[in-house]
């Protein structure tokens, strides 16, 4: 079911159990090939598929589009609330939830800008409603090990407007990629103890913007980018959360 499609009589009469899926995506730039509402898209091309398969045992809310991307205003168009609105907003809504009796909640994050955000906002929801199931994931932090099968690109390759982003906007939308302007990521290498990418978390965080990271905004490799990769990540992924929220649904019973 999606919430916003629903009737008020139809959510006010859902099983309780259902999972509740909070998509947090962003608005900002993906390189000069992607759009600046990928990770919204990949969200929501996600969340469709898991309503295609669980829709008896899910709520999908509607996906907040902007999200924390300060570190991408160094390029045009990028949009961003601060940590606070967005924290602000994401609790409120899912205390709106709350009250309406769903205790079953998983915050899909699409944006490795919102990762820090979203697990205070499970610490205070959970203070706040100590009984109710939270759970928190990135795509590409649930399917990982599958998705390390599915990558061709090595370290470094998989990160932003890379194989794995440019993979599914072919797969969901292959009219807003821009083929013809598909480059290789501009990676700017700092220490070994700073690299990593969304497979390989760096052992030491540091802090620079997206600027200072790539020069075109990309770092990875688009060019190993196709449709039929999208759909081999996007089935991962779906198949790496149906058993979290099955396990969330079934806590309820």
């Amino acid at each position: 079911m999606i919430w916003d499609l629903c009737t008020t009589q139809e959510i006010a009469a859902a099983d309780r159990s259902r999972v509740v899926i909070l998509p947090l995506a962003a608005t900002e730039q993906h390189g000069p090939h992607l759009p600046l509402a990928t990770d919204r898209l990949i969200a929501e091309g996600i969340c469709r598929g898991l309503e295609t398969k669980l829709g008896d045992k899910i709520l999908i809310l509607p996906c907040p589009p902007v999200g924390y991307s300060m570190h991408h205003r160094g390029f045009a168009g990028t949009l961003s609330l601060t940590h606070a609105q967005l924290m602000e907003s994401a609790a409120t809504l899912l205390g709106c939830v709350q009250e309406d009796g769903f205790g079953n909640i998983l915050v899909l994050n699409a944006h490795g800008g919102n990762i820090a955000l979203a697990g205070v906002l499970m610490e205070r929801l959970g203070e706040r409603c100590p009984d109710a199931r939270l759970a928190f994931t990135s795509w590409w932090q649930v399917a990982a090990e599958a998705l390390g099968e599915i990558t061709e690109t090595g370290p470094g390759g998989v990160g932003h407007a890379c194989e794995f982003e440019t993979s599914l906007l072919l797969h969901l939308h292959p009219e807003l990629v821009r083929r013809e302007k598909i480059a290789a990521g501009t990676n700017v290498s700092t220490h070994p103890w700073a690299e990593g990418d969304m497979l390989r978390a760096a052992p030491v965080k540091l802090q620079r913007s997206m600027a200072q990271m790539t020069r075109n905004g990309v770092f990875g490799d688009p060019g190993a980018a196709s449709a039929k990769k999208g759909r081999a990540i996007l089935d991962a992924v779906i198949a790496a959360l149906e058993p979290v929220i099955v396990d969330l649904h079934n806590s309820e019973k």
